[in-house]
């Protein structure tokens, strides 16, 4: 699938920033800077390279600061505009305009440096104006310096093909305390999906907006879904004759620094997301149209299933085979042109060429799956999360992967990710809204399974043997599971040869324990599927010992959580909490153990460190230590958790990371006498 919507392309992401609006704020942009005749028109400004009719320039460019005034921003929106014509049958004509102050010297690469992408063919592109003036409004540089149009380039380890262009543009005298002033209108012409519209908006841009508008124009007679998150003032409907004209102006958005774990939605964070009205059932039966003949398997690819499924002697057998194959044989490479941004490719294509882009992959597999008798659809999802449910639209969409129904629901397969066994999907996955299409156009609107975080652990296990002359010897083996193991598979996707193995094993063996050498080393293969992702190693060290008169004292292999103590006094000295906490973003939905047993000489004891257990609603954490006969254990893990909390928990954090932290042990204290 292509990337989502237009207007997500275009816009930054909104995040961590919270928008204030002085009293009268609105009263203030439409009579000092949006010109009363067009702002109440009930047709939006008709912006041309000649200027914008509806907007006082030189009102905005008064509104800079001295850069000094605000030490701590790289620069400024003086305005940040979007106006957009949109029609029933999904054709729009978006013009943005941006007016922004540089105040320091980091933010000048990023203003004198700009790209503008379109898709020709059903797509237009117009460069308005860009141009460079002095604070006092002065124009210093009235168009760029150097423009080129080219195509976007295919990277090759992740190769991304696509009809897009890319208006690249190169501006001169952008210097500190100067203002950009840009502007271009790209219009859709040709609609991938008839009636298909959708846009998002965000009103707070993680920095000063001084001056903020979003105008949309539509007719009367077509339904528009709109919804507002966290704004502070109401939005402006006008409506003359067959159209509507819906506003939002706001400004003196001020900048707030983000903060640690902050959810990403936020009160005080203002965005919009409209969208011309529709149903899932609409989205699957489009997809399921494009999709309908592109099923069919050719003889040659029959003779594969057959072979790949000859010694599978269960159902389940049958689908991990067939997934191996689609997983791993063929190539992910992203298609993205034209209607082939949506439309996936035939089967005999697919198997042909030996690569495919994800609703390739998925169509290949569902194909192959019936082919045997077994069902299976294509999914249609985002790829980061974060669908809005009440607004059906084909630009929400940017992945493409499979399900198989059972007995207990869906099983979900990521095929486009060679490392995961079949069923297992990534954390960004998990949790997140997703589409079943079914061949008659029908769907199930399913929430993906999400794993809990003992699913996604990684162990270390660790059994060690310490002589009189304090020479160690260690075996250890780490284990990795859930979404956690594709970056261990990855390691040994490819198996190793002497040269390597050995190469690999002196690193391993140093990274683990300093001055170790290392033997007896036991790999997996990534690609097998079915293998459990661990490794183990054999170390020895000689002088792990440091003598202090009667005792000794003997450095852990593993450290304590330190850095969770410096996080604490960090979240401390950030002052008083803004947004509330994400306990997902605290540890992780994941789970970490390790246990270390060490044998002794006879006769010595281990002054044991204080064992730490804190549990809240962040996350829990355990460090046990203990000694039975000559065998001394250590037992240390830390699982995540997940919940949104208001920011008044920020101190039940901190004191859990402070309690966490104080597991502050690196070595024992070891007694050769008796007790």
């Amino acid at each position: 699938m292509r990337p989502g919507g237009l207007g997500a392309a275009i816009r930054a992401a909104v995040a961590f920033v919270v928008a204030r609006v002085v009293a009268g704020v609105v009263a203030l942009v439409v009579a000092g800077v949006f010109l009363p005749a067009a702002a109440l028109s009930a047709q939006s400004p008709k912006i041309t390279p000649k200027g914008d009719p509806s907007v006082r320039s030189d009102t905005i460019y008064r509104l800079a600061v001295k850069p000094a005034d605000r030490p701590e921003e790289s620069q400024l929106y003086l305005l940040d505009d979007g106006v957009i014509t949109v029609e029933p049958d999904g054709r729009y004509r978006e013009t943005f305009r941006q007016v922004v102050q540089v105040l320091r010297e980091d933010a000048i690469e990023g203003n004198a440096e700009h790209s503008i992408s379109w898709e020709p063919g059903h797509q237009k592109l117009t460069l308005n104006w860009m141009r460079v003036l002095s604070a006092d409004g002065t124009v210093m540089a009235a168009q760029p310096a150097q423009r080129q149009v080219s195509d976007v380039p295919a990277e090759l380890g992740n190769p991304v093909y696509s009809n897009r262009r890319v208006l690249r543009l190169t501006l001169a005298k952008v210097a500190v305390g100067s203002i950009v002033d840009y502007s271009y209108t790209r219009e859709e012409l040709k609609p991938y999906r008839p009636g298909d519209w959708y846009q998002t908006w965000g009103i707070s841009t993680g920095l000063g907006v001084q001056r903020s508008r979003l105008v949309v124009d539509a007719p009367t007679s077509m339904p528009i879904s709109i919804l507002e998150r966290h704004l502070n003032f109401a939005r402006r409907e006008v409506v003359a004759g067959t159209r509507t004209v819906r506003s939002w102006a706001t400004g003196d958005l001020k900048r707030i620094k983000p903060e640690a774990y902050m959810p990403d939605s936020n009160p005080g964070i203002m965005s919009l997301v409209l969208s011309s009205k529709a149903s899932w059932r609409d989205i699957g039966s489009w997809y399921a149209n494009l999709a309908k003949d592109r099923y069919a398997i050719p003889t040659d690819v029959a003779r594969k299933i057959a072979e790949l499924t000859a010694a599978a002697r269960t159902r389940d057998d049958t689908i991990r085979a067939l997934h191996k194959w689609v997983a791993q044989d063929i190539r992910y490479v992203s298609l993205s042109l034209g209607i082939g941004g949506y439309q996936p490719r035939k089967v005999s294509e697919i198997v042909r060429t030996g690569f495919g882009d994800c609703k390739d992959k998925a169509t290949l597999f569902v194909a192959a799956l019936g082919h045997v008798g077994i069902t299976a659809f294509p999914v249609l999802l985002s790829a980061d999360g974060g669908v809005n449910r009440g607004q059906p639209s084909k630009d929400q969409f940017d992945h493409a992967i499979a399900a198989v129904p059972g007995p207990n629901g869906y099983t979900f397969t990521d095929l486009t990710i060679d490392l995961y066994p079949y069923g297992q999907l990534t954390l960004g996955e998990q949790g997140e809204f997703a589409l079943v299409v079914k061949p008659d156009g029908s769907v199930d609107e399913a929430t993906m399974p999400e794993q809990q975080p003992v699913n996604n652990y990684s162990r270390d296990l660790v059994n060690g043997v310490l002589d009189t002359s304090g020479t160690l010897t260690l075996r250890y083996a780490t284990e990795v599971g859930g979404a956690r193991q594709a970056q261990l598979r990855r390691t040994f996707y490819q198996p190793f040869d002497s040269t390597a193995r050995a190469r690999f094993l002196r690193g391993f063996a140093g990274s683990l324990l300093t001055g170790a050498t290392g033997d007896s080393l036991v790999l997996f293969n990534g690609k097998d599927l079915g293998a459990t992702p661990r490794v183990a190693v054999r170390l020895v060290k000689t002088r792990t010992l440091t003598h202090a008169g009667t005792t000794e004292l003997f450095t852990l292999p593993f450290a304590p959580p330190e850095d969770m103590t410096n996080t604490a006094t960090q979240l401390e000295a950030q002052g008083e909490r803004k947004f509330g906490i994400d306990a997902r973003k605290v540890v992780g939905r994941v789970q970490g153990r390790t246990e270390f047993r060490l044998e002794l000489p006879d006769g010595w004891i281990v002054r044991l460190p204080r064992s730490v257990s804190a549990d809240s609603p962040f996350g829990t954490y355990a460090t046990t230590y203990e000694q039975v006969g000559r065998e001394f254990r250590m037992v240390r893990s830390i699982t995540g958790k997940t919940g949104l909390y208001p920011r008044e928990k920020l101190g039940d954090l901190v004191a859990w990371m402070k309690q966490v932290g104080s597991d502050d042990a690196k070595f024992l204290v070891i007694e050769r006498g008796g007790r």
